[in-house]
């Protein structure tokens, strides 16, 4: 393979992007990361290794950079669908929805992301968690506690920890969908996201009901209550 010509000076940011860029590439065209060796991304660049090397101390750290890269891209992607809406539930379920659906549009990255260990042990789904990604779903838990769709986190007695239980929960949800979506294409699953959508409406709107009815109300107080708003609709419609 012809190799590039060498870079002008001051442009090794550029060169270290590319280098990312097409171990990406080589992650979802190949699905496995044993395929993204620091000769073929050296190889699919048009640089020698140690070109590579210059920018990245090993294989995980290059690694590590390109899931880097897909959590930025992410939180862009999740920035552009928000803006888009200005109510709380429509902001957060748009949220789910482009989580979804860029997944499935980077399948490999996503899985990979998701179960790999950074150069430093830590897992890069930790990592997640320090994301604006992730912090994009703790805004909206807060859009809806101001909604009053969730209960006032400063009624409990950790108000921190149950934001990012409510947090994790609508992650739960996306993250769940986009899983089981990307590892069993074939089943049914409706056109443009249409049963990730709906599991995930349910799951806003069944938070919401469940501030009303209470946490741990059982199968009888919630037909009671839900008997008791179909009734009350009834005779509004009389």
């Amino acid at each position: 393979m012809a190799r590039r010509a060498r870079s002008p000076r001051g442009s090794g940011e550029q060169l270290r992007g590319e280098i990312v860029d097409a171990a990406a590439r080589l992650l979802e065209e190949h699905d496995n990361a044993d395929a993204v060796s620091v000769r073929a991304v050296a190889d699919a660049v048009g640089v020698t290794p140690p070109s590579i090397y210059l920018h990245f101390a090993d294989k995980d750290a290059l690694l590590d950079a390109v899931c880097g890269q897909y959590f930025d891209r992410l939180d862009d992607a999740l920035g552009r669908a928000v803006a888009e809406h200005t109510h709380p539930l429509d902001r957060t379920l748009a949220l789910g929805r482009a989580y979804v659906r860029f997944a499935l549009d980077h399948r490999a990255v996503y899985r990979f992301a998701f179960c790999h260990s950074g150069g430093d042990g830590t897992p890069m789904v930790d990592e997640a968690l320090r994301t604006a990604a992730f912090v994009r779903l703790a805004e909206a838990v807060r859009e809806l506690v101001d909604l009053g769709w969730y209960p006032d986190p400063a009624s409990t007695d950790d108000p921190d920890g149950y934001a990012l239980q409510m947090a994790l929960e609508l992650w739960t949800v996306a993250h769940g969908a986009a899983s089981l979506m990307i590892a069993k294409p074939d089943l049914p699953w409706g056109e443009n996201l249409e049963v990730a959508e709906a599991v995930m409406r349910a799951g806003c709107l069944g938070r919401g009901l469940m501030s009303v009815v209470g946490d741990h109300a059982t199968g009888d107080q919630v037909q009671r209550f839900v008997e008791g708003v179909r009734s009350n609709d009834r005779g509004r419609a009389k």
